[in-house]
């Protein structure tokens, strides 16, 4: 959802204009920073000091979109970031419509998010909870009612759209009142068996062990893998695209980036959809047979080195919750001009000149397929009648030749000679990660932040 000025009508510019012009130079920000998350805004030392402890405050939450491929992934970021964050660009929009005092960061407004998403990720249904200030509406604004809405996408990049906002109850957690949360993976069916795929995702539905389908990261010190799976479904879009639905009621580290890497192991033939149930087989023989030899299912209690799908096409579609803890609310819309109508027109404008682009592309691919002939189709397997031992050679080299192994979102890894996953090399057990993060980068993290509190080193148990 990138700026499209060309849309853009006469009016529209010029308040764009008059907004960056607005801003004050580098040398008069100021940086905002609390003890625990440093937030820097751009404030004008020309205007008057807003005192945010005269306004009462409540509490809502926020339902919001973002194109992920923008920014730094969604959460707040303490060093530099090549790309800001997308809670970085939020809070500082809560911040310029003076909903929430700069100078306390994030915990100041007791900040909360649904989920985090990664680097490039994007989402349609995001949540957020915090306490903003209750200050009172302009003249332009609703005199029963802040227009959170529009308050906020006046200020807010078109890459980010708050959709709406609840009130909700003082102990409404916007992460754990959450009843599920909802992704959406979209890829190319070229060249994969639709029906092996999701014969494969089948077996995802339940509560499972997904310590072998995810990124093990001991720095979070997680010794319970189980997350429960409601719904795992592929369903074409078109010709040209496909969906992966899962629904769960939590998730873990790139859990669904790992998912889709091994569906589409599986979709090509070079997997069996037994492999999902032997790698969320972590702990004992199942009674349930391998479909390949009838055989009990091998205990996989090592994550197996493998490379997760691109994260491009993912999105959390949804955030779930009780119809008790919120009622969606938008702005009270006056008509064709009303703030409904702008957002979705905005919206719109987008998706279509992102189809435009769609259709241009494909014109690229059918100018070059007059002048260069298609790759010979080895995938899927089910399809052609191949299998990994059945390739034909190169005719010049007599070599086997380079397969391109889909990862999603158009990526490729390509590789000459394709091990199975149970054959790869195993990451270390779950437990030994842990303990040598924690006797290692644990301590001497704990060290520096007990240093910065003042607490003498000698008086520092690493157990405590």
């Amino acid at each position: 959802m990138s700026p499209e000025y060309q849309s853009w009508t006469k009016e529209q510019l010029i308040a764009r204009l008059n907004e960056l012009e607005s801003y004050p130079q580098a040398s008069a920000s100021t940086k905002k920073t609390t003890s625990s998350t440093k937030i820097t805004t751009v404030t004008s030392p020309q205007k008057k000091t807003f005192d945010f402890t005269s306004h009462p405050r409540r509490k809502i939450a926020v339902k919001f979109c973002y194109s992920g491929w923008e920014y730094n992934g969604l959460a707040f970021q303490n060093g530099p970031t090549p790309l800001p964050t997308v809670e970085e660009v939020l809070f500082n929009a809560f911040a310029k419509t003076r909903l929430v005092d700069p100078d306390k960061g994030l915990d100041g407004c007791g900040w909360e998010r649904c989920g985090r998403t990664d680097r490039g990720v994007s989402a349609a249904g995001q949540v957020v909870s915090l306490w903003p200030s209750m200050r009172q509406p302009s003249r332009e604004e609703t005199r029963s009612e802040l227009r959170y809405v529009s308050i906020l996408n006046r200020v807010l990049p078109p890459t980010i759209r708050v959709l709406a906002w609840s009130p909700i109850s003082s102990t409404f957690s916007a992460r754990f009142n959450c009843q599920s949360r909802h992704y959406k993976y979209f890829f190319s069916p070229q060249e994969l068996d639709l029906g092996l795929m999701q014969q494969a995702a089948d077996r995802l539905v339940g509560e499972h062990d997904f310590r072998n389908l995810c990124k093990l990261d001991p720095a979070k010190q997680i010794t319970n893998f189980n997350r429960r799976v409601l719904l795992a479904k592929i369903s074409p879009i078109s010709d040209h695209l496909c969906v992966f639905d899962l629904r769960g009621t939590a998730f873990l580290y790139h859990q669904v980036r790992h998912i889709m890497a091994i569906l589409f192991l599986v979709g090509t033939g070079l997997e069996h959809p037994s492999i999902v149930s032997t790698l969320l087989n972590v702990g004992k023989e199942t009674n349930s047979p391998s479909e390949l030899d009838n055989s009990p299912l091998e205990i996989v209690d090592r994550k197996p080195e493998y490379q997760m799908a691109d994260g491009l096409p993912l999105m959390l579609w949804d955030c779930a919750y009780s119809d008790s803890d919120v009622q969606w609310q938008t702005d009270i819309d006056t008509g064709e001009s009303g703030t409904g109508s702008e957002l979705y027109h905005q919206l719109h404008s987008i998706y279509a000149r992102s189809s435009i682009h769609t259709a241009l592309d494909a014109h690229f691919l059918s100018a070059a397929a007059q002048l260069h002939s298609h790759p010979p189709q080895r995938f899927p397997f089910s399809h052609t009648g191949l299998a990994l031992s059945t390739i034909p050679v190169l005719l010049k080299s007599k070599e086997r030749p380079v397969l391109s192994v889909p990862l999603g979102g158009g990526t490729f890894k390509r590789t000459a000679k394709y091990i199975p996953v149970l054959l790869r090399k195993r990451l270390d057990h779950v437990e030994v990660a842990n303990e040598r993060w924690r006797v290692g980068k644990g301590e001497r993290r704990e060290e520096r932040k007990n240093v910065a509190d003042g607490i003498p080193q000698t008086e520092y148990d690493g157990d405590e």
